[in-house]
């Protein structure tokens, strides 16, 4: 049962004017979104979960609503920093993280980083160790590296169904994803040439020298830690799932979707949702 309804914020940080979507009362779980999304990702869980917590959608550097300074870093490690500055300016103390794509690659490096603030973790497929950037995401950063962004996002606006087949390999239903929701997402990247040159810096960004660099502290993280993993994700292999379970002791269980993938969050989440409120239950 929801409470309320979603509501639109922003708040100013050192790494910018970060937007953000929240819904619900009590303690905050916060959630983190992959690349050439935001915060929409997550409306399921916000419409759904609100009950149990005050459910927060936070839009990354260079996505969404967020606003950052031309120039600045906006690499993984920066908005997992971002994470911190928003918190602390929200005065929260704690949540309980959820990431998924290299938004889980994200709440890797925060909670391997300030485990204190993390109540609890969940992890959903995402860049993991030396996978990232994955090989099959390889050729739109390399299209982004040769010029061509702004050109095919131009292109993916215009006829929705580009979107939904470069991005078919991320959905198991691409057909029943809306065109209001590709808007939601596109849109912000093209808001200005600035935005979009910005954006393209945060793909340059991409280098598992950021995971691999908190391996170690992964390996001492007792976080209650609970993974769901797509068995038909070809960006991430089910065994990084089980990479993550046996590297991370604080994990205490790890779930398989069939034949779901990438945006599973978005597609299942009834049953996605059902697991994390057992994990949230558990864990506090």
């Amino acid at each position: 049962m929801a409470t309320a309804s979603p509501t639109r914020h922003s708040v100013q940080t050192a790494s910018g004017r970060i937007g953000y979507t929240e819904q619900g009362s009590g303690p905050v779980a916060l959630f983190v979104h992959g690349v050439l999304l935001n915060g929409h990702l997550w409306r399921h869980q916000l419409a759904h979960l609100s009950d149990l917590r005050r459910c927060i959608a936070v839009d990354l550097l260079t996505h969404g609503d967020t606003e950052s300074a031309p120039g600045q870093d906006v690499s993984v490690t920066a908005n997992a920093t971002m994470l911190k500055e928003f918190l602390d300016t929200l005065n929260i103390d704690t949540v309980d993280l959820v990431g998924n794509d290299s938004g889980g690659g994200i709440a890797q490096i925060f909670a391997a980083s300030y485990p204190e603030r993390v109540r609890s973790l969940t992890l959903t497929d995402c860049d993991t160790q030396d996978n990232w950037p994955p090989e099959a995401f390889k050729p739109f950063l390399e299209m982004a590296a040769a010029g061509g962004l702004r050109g095919t996002l131009e292109a993916m606006l215009a006829d929705k169904s580009v979107y939904r087949t470069a991005l078919a390999p991320a959905y198991e239903h691409p057909d029943r994803l809306s065109d209001e929701s590709i808007e939601i997402y596109l849109r912000p990247l093209l808001r200005t040439e600035q935005r979009t040159r910005d954006f393209q810096r945060f793909l340059a960004a991409f280098d598992n020298a950021h995971t691999r660099a908190i391996e170690a502290r992964l390996k001492t993280l007792r976080v209650p830690t609970l993974i769901v993993w797509g068995t038909d994700d070809v960006y991430f292999d089910v065994k990084w799932s089980r990479w993550l379970a046996d590297t991370i002791p604080g994990t205490r269980r790890r779930i398989e979707f069939k034949d779901a993938r990438l945006f599973f969050p978005e597609e299942r989440w009834v049953d996605f949702n059902k697991e994390l409120r057992a994990h949230w239950l558990e864990a506090q």
